[in-house]
């Protein structure tokens, strides 16, 4: 019971907030040919290192790149959409627990901006 208490708390949070991403998508034709910049927040439970080393961890430079191929690789009507495809990429390929990742779409004319959220866990990345 030692080791599983311990893994339970040797957990880190690692958070990329504000990232711009110019991107495609939206309800409107208008906004999926002319396109504009979408601010994502990622947040990531990852197992705490057990070295001082980049290889120890997630790297932050590689889900960033995720974040801009899933939203390169297409153009979605819903915020909702591109979220969840962005959250799973990250479940799936990096060493995360779980994955939280807010897509904002700032300048709408009635609010500052509005957002969608996904959530996901990945059970394999703790092995004990």
């Amino acid at each position: 019971r030692g080791s599983a208490d311990r893994r339970e708390r040797d957990r880190m949070i690692v958070e990329i907030h504000g990232l711009e991403v110019f991107g495609r998508h939206g309800v409107g034709e208008a906004e999926r040919t002319q396109g504009q910049t979408f601010l994502f927040d990622v947040t990531l439970e990852v197992d705490e290192p057990q070295e001082d080393a980049i290889s120890a961890t997630v790297d932050y430079r590689a889900v960033r790149d995720t974040v801009r191929e899933v939203s390169d690789s297409s153009s979605y009507k819903l915020l909702e959409s591109l979220a969840v495809k962005i959250a799973d990429a990250i479940a799936a390929g990096h060493s995360v627990r779980s994955v939280t990742v807010r897509v904002r779409k700032p300048g709408v004319k009635w609010a500052e901006w509005t957002a969608a959220t996904a959530s996901r866990t990945h059970t394999s990345a703790s092995t004990g």
